[in-house]
Formats: C-alpha cells, structure tokens, sequence
C-alpha cells in the first residue's frame, strides 16, 4: 500500500499478519500497531522513501510483502513493486503480494502492466 491508503485498509493489514502467524512467519515487521516499523529504503536526492507493509522470515529466509489494494496511485505502487522484487532479488529473499476479494482484478492488470507475472498472490 502506499500511504494514503495505509489508515483505510489498517484492518486488512492486521489480517494478513494474523494470516503470516498462522503460517509459521516470525520475526514479523509491520506498519500497524504492536509490531516493529520495517526498514524505510529513502531515494537519494529527494524525499521519497518506501517502505515494505509486512517484512517476516521464515526458514531462514527474509520475506518481504505488500499489500495489494486499489489505489488512487497505481504508478507509485507500481514503482513500489519493482523496487521491492528487485531487492528481495539482491538480497535472496522473498517477495510476495497478499490482496483480498475486490482486488484481484487489479492487482493481476498491474503485475502485467510491470511485467511481473510470474508472482503468486497470497488472497486473504
């Protein structure tokens, strides 16, 4: 999510950390109360900085995940994604998107738009 729309969709956010719980995830990050903020990438000259909704490990191995909703943005959840890909990539960890019903129309036009079609959604 970018953050406008964090506030709006905080209840799918807690879902989905409840969802990585009971999926064997620990060390869970996330933007939302009760958890540590994830780490903030910030771009070099300017005030853009992104950061992952929801950064868990699991066997070892660092996940890094976004939440896929309908936005108002789509270019700069576009951008979000590519960079996050890229540096789960760079890194060798994981990355993934969690969306829910209503959404999965768009999420998929969108991993087309980027050319990242081969993720798999985790639908909560």
């Amino acid at each position: 999510m970018i953050q406008a729309d964090k506030v709006k969709y905080k209840d799918i956010l807690d879902n989905s950390v409840e969802y990585l719980e009971q999926h064997g995830f620990e060390n869970i990050k996330a933007d939302t109360e009760g958890y540590e903020t994830p780490k903030s990438y910030a771009k070099k000259g300017s005030d853009i900085s992104i950061t992952p909704d929801i950064v868990a490990t699991k066997e070892g191995r660092k996940h890094y995940f976004d939440i896929s909703l309908k936005s108002e943005k789509p270019k700069l959840l576009k951008s979000k994604w590519l960079f996050l890909n890229t540096l789960s990539t760079l890194k060798s960890s994981r990355f993934r998107l969690i969306t829910t019903r209503g959404h999965y129309k768009f999420t998929n036009e969108m991993l087309d738009d980027i050319n990242l079609n081969d993720k798999k959604l985790i639908k909560i």
